[in-house]
């Protein structure tokens, strides 16, 4: 059981299982974090839940059909999804419970702030994980 909370505490959460830790370095990323890239990772919408602040959290459609949230008092972003898709995206920097693996891949590297060089040997992708095929 992994378990996530903002900065000030308002808003928290749980998520029974995660998959592979990916750097995402898109554009969107880098904006609404503030940051060069974030480290995220998909878990099983069905696992996923608010346990705290669920009445007050807010979100904002970044991209058509993809919402992210975030705490209203403190401004830490802690999830996004896509409502076509049966996983949420954890904000794993907003992660109480210690990681169980390390990150595995950077994605959206086109996108790569001109300020941050990295070179750790991890796998690249020019832009996002391929979805896999519609069955």
């Amino acid at each position: 059981m992994m378990e996530g909370s903002c900065f000030c505490g308002a808003v928290a959460y749980r998520a029974e299982s995660m998959g592979p830790i990916g750097h995402c370095h898109c554009r969107t990323c880098q904006k609404v974090h503030s940051a060069a890239f974030a480290p995220t990772a998909r878990a099983p919408r069905t696992g996923f839940g608010w346990t705290r602040g669920e009445d007050i959290v807010a979100s904002i459609e970044t991209t058509p059909g993809k919402l992210r949230y975030f705490c209203p008092r403190c401004g830490s972003h802690l999830v996004a999804e896509l409502k076509d898709q049966g996983s949420v995206i954890l904000r794993v920097a907003s992660l109480d419970t210690p990681l169980p693996s390390k990150p595995v891949i950077h994605i959206w590297t086109s996108h790569q702030a001109a300020f941050f060089d990295f070179d750790d040997g991890l796998p690249r992708l020019a832009e996002g994980v391929p979805r896999p095929p519609e069955s």
